[in-house]
């Protein structure tokens, strides 16, 4: 889903208790661990039978204000922001600064190309 500010403050407060806008949100389906997909755990569309990962919310003026700031635009940056959202729906988490962050992070370099673009 793309939203305003408000709208993915709303959600933030509602889901994390946190009250304040933030730039993407990732709600997973499933517990899937880093690299190692295994789509027999997933959460099955019951009409098509096509896997379901989750659901995922971008601040579209986060994605101006922050692809403004870091120089490279909104477009880059709402491409990076989607990565980011399905690493996590894909079990991937940067919640500590150590080797969950880190994989995290070379994930979204590989999947974005090393140079930014």
């Amino acid at each position: 889903m793309l939203t305003d500010a408000e709208g993915i403050r709303r959600v933030n407060r509602e889901f994390r208790d946190t009250d304040t806008e933030t730039d993407v949100l990732s709600f997973p389906l499933n517990e899937l661990t880093p690299g190692a997909f295994d789509p027999e755990v997933c959460e099955r569309d019951p009409e098509t039978g096509e896997i379901l990962l989750g659901d995922m919310m971008i601040s579209l003026p986060a994605c101006e204000r922050q692809g403004e700031e870091f120089g490279h635009g909104f477009e880059r940056e709402i491409q990076y922001l989607t990565v980011h959202s399905v690493l996590h729906l894909l079990g991937y988490d940067h919640l500590d600064e150590g080797e969950q962050k880190r994989q995290m992070r070379g994930r979204e370099k590989i999947i974005m190309g090393d140079d930014g673009t």
